[in-house]
């Protein structure tokens, strides 16, 4: 592994690291808010256009599919463009299909449309790790990178307000999210910079894209984030599902656990980068998906919910919380500065879509065994792998080259 020269580990950020933080980290909410606009909508649109269940999940899938795979394009171009760009225009894009869904809400059809141009708004991830990552040392990189991580908490904001601004006008939520994009578009074009000294890649698009994906850790990388924070949009996709379903709990109660699951990942996902500081972000990396592992084999023997079940849940979410934090922690370790944002933008396309087997798996056993076991085991099973891979193999790593 490259050993950090000392100034790179003693420099303290400038003011205008943190400024900078501050402002993506309240865009990255903003757009995921707005990239989650659907899901909390996703029963009165079953209603209104009287759609089968595979018809609803497939609605609220694509923005999410969308946003995942966009963030490999977007974070090629922030590479070549910066943020000081990319941020207020993604943005600004994002409010199109926002409004658009006002018009569009009485056909399928139409907000499959306006869904797969929601998948902007779940993009900004790839624009915002290299900003943060070019403005923070080493010393401080994992932390800042965590903060910025909880940016994905706009998705249980969402959640939680859409449905309850509905009742206050259908199209309110629509609005109100349009407006806040709008003025932090505004005020991302005066507020973000990007850093003077920060390389500027010369090769074209596609040859960049390339380059990082043929880079070996890469998809290491993205295997230990399909873990990570796939398992966090696993959890949010079908948690409520499984506590309905298991613990026979009525939808209000299963949504305001679901929402504590993920509010445990969002606080710990700087604690993730900030213990990658101090300790190798693989070590961190490993012994989250460790207790990961341990706590799923607990939730197979299907316990009660009070309060081994919820012990069980807000570990996990711990953990998996603090490897998400600790694996882009890891980007910027064994990831060349100027391939952060193609990196980034694969690793997070992976991570966002590996949230989208875990569902279809617990809900195809269920289907064939009326148990949720098996899921649990299988997961455990892979959080084990994770746990191997990251310690046997990144902890000896340092920034590899095309």
């Amino acid at each position: 592994m490259e050993h950090l020269a000392p100034e790179q580990t003693t420099t303290r950020p400038p003011a205008a690291a943190y400024r900078n933080l501050a402002v993506a980290t309240v865009g990255f909410t903003l757009t995921f808010w707005a990239w989650a606009l659907i899901a909390p909508l996703g029963s009165d649109f079953k209603e209104r256009l009287n759609l089968s269940s595979f018809s609803q999940s497939l609605l609220v899938a694509v923005p999410v599919i969308v946003g995942s795979l966009g963030r490999v394009p977007v974070g090629a171009l922030t590479d070549l463009y910066g943020a000081k760009r990319m941020f207020p225009l993604v943005s600004a894009l994002t409010i199109i299909p926002v409004l658009l869904v006002i018009p569009a809400r009485d056909s399928f059809v139409a907000m499959l449309g306006v869904g797969f141009l929601l998948g902007v708004g779940g993009t900004t991830f790839a624009i915002g790790i290299p900003l943060v990552n070019s403005w923070f040392p080493p010393a401080h990189r994992g932390f800042a990178l965590g903060i910025f991580g909880m940016g994905m908490g706009g998705v249980a904001l969402s959640g939680y307000f859409t449905p309850r601004i509905a009742k206050h006008g259908e199209n309110l939520p629509f609005i109100v999210v349009a407006v806040a994009l709008a003025a932090f578009a505004l005020l991302a074009l005066v507020l973000i910079t990007d850093r003077p000294d920060r390389p500027v890649p010369t090769s074209p698009l596609a040859t960049r894209l390339g380059q990082a994906g043929r880079l070996r850790v890469t998809w290491e990388l993205s295997f230990l984030y399909a873990i990570g924070f796939g398992g966090i949009v696993a959890f949010g996709v079908y948690l409520p599902t499984y506590l309905k379903t298991w613990y026979e709990l009525d939808p209000t109660d299963a949504g305001t656990k679901a929402a504590g699951f993920a509010l445990v990942t969002v606080i710990f996902r700087p604690i993730g980068g900030w213990l990658s500081d101090r300790i190798h972000p693989a070590t961190v990396t490993a012994c989250a998906l460790a207790v990961v592992a341990l706590f799923a084999i607990v939730q197979a023997f299907d316990p009660k919910l009070n309060p081994v079940g919820t012990i069980c849940f807000l570990v996990m979410a711990a953990g998996l919380g603090t490897a998400s934090g600790s694996v882009f922690a890891l980007v910027s370790q064994v990831t060349p500065q100027p391939q952060v944002g193609s990196v980034t933008g694969i690793v997070g396309a992976m991570g966002g879509l590996g949230g989208f087997v875990p569902p279809l798996v617990m809900g195809a056993v269920y289907s064939a065994e009326n148990s949720y076991s098996i899921g649990f085991m299988l997961l455990s099973d892979l959080a084990l792998a994770g746990c191997v891979y990251a310690y046997g193999r990144m902890r000896n790593i340092g920034a590899e080259r095309p």
